[in-house]
C-alpha cells in the first residue's frame, strides 16, 4: 500500500481560529507523522498551484471554500464542513456552497468527505449530494496528552472558538451569568475573536467574572481547558464540533445542544460528561445543564480514531479507493 501513497500531500486551510484551521492542523500532524509531505495554502491561493492541481501524484484535500477548484484537479478530496446556512451566509452564498459539492460529485477522480453522519445525512437527503465516506476530524498534538490531576484548581465555565452570531453566545451569557451567581468563585471565559465580541463584552457590562483574552493557541486553549470545569458552545447545527472533544480530553465536562454533529463525538458520556440543553436555547435548561456538568467528574474518552495518525490513515484509505477507480498511479512511497 505504501508504493501507492501520494508523494505529496496540499491541505487548503481556513481562518487561524475555528475548525477548519485545527483540522488543517491536525491533519498535517498526522500526514507528517506517517512521513509523507503536507503543505497548508489558503484557499485563495489553490490556483496559484496549478502543478499541484493538475499532478495525480499530489493529493489534494480542499476544504469547503476550496471545492471551486475540483473542476480542475486531479486526484482531490473535498471536503464537506458543515451544512451552509441561508439566514447567516445569505442565500446565494448557499447557493454557491450546494453547487460546489455537486460539481465535486460530477468530477471524476474527485470525490467528497463529510466530517459528521450529521452532515452527510443532511447533504445526502435534502439536496441529494453524495457523500463518499465520513472521517471526523483530528485532534491536535497537544490535546492527545492527558491532564494532570487538578479538579480543585479548576474554577471557569469556557467557550474557546470563533466569536461569530451562529455559535450563540448572546443567548449563553445570561444563563452562564445565573450559574456565576449561586457559585462564588467560578469564573467565565470567552476566548476567541470574531465579529460578535464587542456585542458579547457589551453583554458583560464590565463583569470582571467574564474574561475576553481573545485569540489562544493549541497551547494556551489546553491550559484554559484544564483550568475548566465546564465546557459550553451553543450551535444547534454543529458539524461536528471538535472543539467537545478537545474539552472532553482535559477532562472538562461539556454542555452543548441536543442536536447536531457533536452529539457522535462521545455518545457513551451523554448525561454524564456531556450535558444537553434543549435547542431552543431556553435559559433555564442551559443553567440547569451547566448547573449538573460542574457536579460530575467526565471519564476521558478514547482518543485513539481522533489521533492525527489514525485520521490521516482514513484517507489515504479513502484516497486509495478513488484513486484506483480513476485509474491514477502512487507516489514515492515514503
Amino acid at each position: 500500500m505504501k508504493d501507492e501513497y501520494p508523494g505529496k500531500v496540499l491541505i487548503t486551510g481556513g481562518r487561524n481560529i475555528g475548525g477548519v484551521g485545527a483540522f488543517a492542523e491536525g491533519l498535517r500532524s498526522g500526514f507528517s507523522e506517517i512521513g509523507i509531505p503536507v503543505e497548508i495554502i489558503a484557499p485563495t491561493q489553490i490556483f496559484s498551484r496549478w502543478h499541484d492541481l493538475r499532478d495525480p501524484r499530489v493529493l489534494k484535500i480542499l476544504s469547503t471554500s476550496a471545492v471551486f477548484a475540483a473542476p480542475v484537479a486531479r486526484r482531490a478530496i473535498c471536503m464537506a464542513h458543515g451544512v451552509s446556512r441561508a439566514h447567516l451566509q445569505g442565500f446565494w452564498k448557499m447557493v454557491a456552497v450546494i453547487a460546489t459539492f455537486k460539481i465535486a460529485n460530477a468530477c471524476p477522480g474527485v470525490r467528497l468527505v463529510a466530517v459528521s453522519d450529521y452532515v452527510a445525512a443532511h447533504l445526502e437527503t435534502v439536496f441529494d449530494i453524495e457523500i463518499d465516506a465520513v472521517i471526523r476530524n483530528p485532534l491536535r498534538p497537544p490535546f492527545l496528552e492527558p491532564p494532570p490531576d487538578n479538579g480543585a484548581s479548576r474554577c471557569y465555565i469556557s467557550y474557546v472558538g470563533v466569536l461569530d452570531a451562529v455559535k450563540n453566545l448572546h443567548r449563553l451569557l445570561p444563563a452562564i451569568r445565573d450559574v456565576l451567581d449561586e457559585h462564588p468563585g467560578l469564573q467565565a471565559c470567552i476566548a476567541g475573536d470574531g465579529p460578535q465580541r464587542p456585542q458579547l463584552e457589551a453583554l458583560a457590562n464590565g463583569d470582571r467574572r467574564i474574561e475576553f483574552p481573545g485569540r489562544l493557541n493549541a497551547t494556551q486553549v489546553r491550559e484554559q481547558l484544564r483550568r475548566s470545569r465546564v465546557f459550553i458552545s451553543g450551535t444547534p447545527t454543529e458539524a461536528l464540533g471538535i472543539a467537545y472533544l478537545e474539552a472532553l480530553s482535559q477532562g472538562c465536562a461539556v454542555a452543548m445542544p441536543a442536536s447536531g454533529g457533536g452529539l457522535e463525538i462521545a455518545p457513551l458520556l451523554i448525561g454524564t460528561g456531556i450535558q444537553l440543553f434543549s435547542i431552543s436555547l431556553a435559559r433555564d435548561s442551559v443553567a440547569s445543564a451547566l448547573r449538573k456538568g460542574l457536579t460530575v467528574i467526565p471519564q476521558l474518552p478514547s482518543l485513539d480514531a481522533y489521533a492525527p495518525g489514525a485520521v490521516a490513515r482514513a484517507f489515504l484509505a479513502a484516497d486509495m479507493r478513488f484513486s484506483e477507480s480513476a485509474g491514477y498511479g502512487g507516489g514515492v512511497a515514503p
